[in-house]
């Protein structure tokens, strides 16, 4: 049996400013051809994620990308989902008509909807897609405390 890696941790603090690239990625505009785009800048894979009562899923579209090459890390507020696209192999003459397929590193790092249960987190990657099955974390409990007179 293959396994994807995961990791756990409990902060995400290096993704910190990678947070600021990432709301550039968002309202950055698009490259209208695909064959200028920057080659260095990787590209980004599309997710859904769906959340019911117990649990969170997140789906990810990842053709061409091998499980060897993928690696995820979770804790109780977020995901991060990395990896790299290689390239396939072309004839050595010829020359691009169309370029769109994006080749390289991507990374996503995705803050969860409600907090999870980072050691309850089961994987499937069938045909391109990565599934990701998250149990919520029980609800905090909150206490009441006693305030001590001067």
């Amino acid at each position: 049996m293959d396994y994807i890696k995961i990791r756990f941790g409990d902060e995400f603090d290096r993704f910190g400013t990678r947070l600021e690239r990432t709301l550039q990625d968002i309202f950055r505009p698009r490259p209208v051809n695909p064959m200028f785009a920057c080659k260095d800048c990787g590209w980004v894979p599309q997710m859904d994620i769906y959340e019911t009562q117990k649990e969170v899923f997140i789906w990810a579209e990842l053709a061409g990308v091998e499980k060897e090459h993928l690696e995820i890390e979770v804790n109780s507020k977020a995901i991060r989902i990395h990896g790299v696209r290689k390239e396939l192999p072309k004839p050595a003459e010829g020359a691009y008509r169309l370029a769109e397929i994006r080749y390289g590193r991507f990374e996503r790092v995705i803050y969860l909807p409600t907090a999870i249960d980072p050691e309850v987190v089961s994987t499937n990657f069938v045909n391109g897609f990565l599934s990701i099955r998250m149990v919520k974390a029980p609800p905090q409990k909150t206490h009441k405390v006693a305030i001590a007179d001067g």
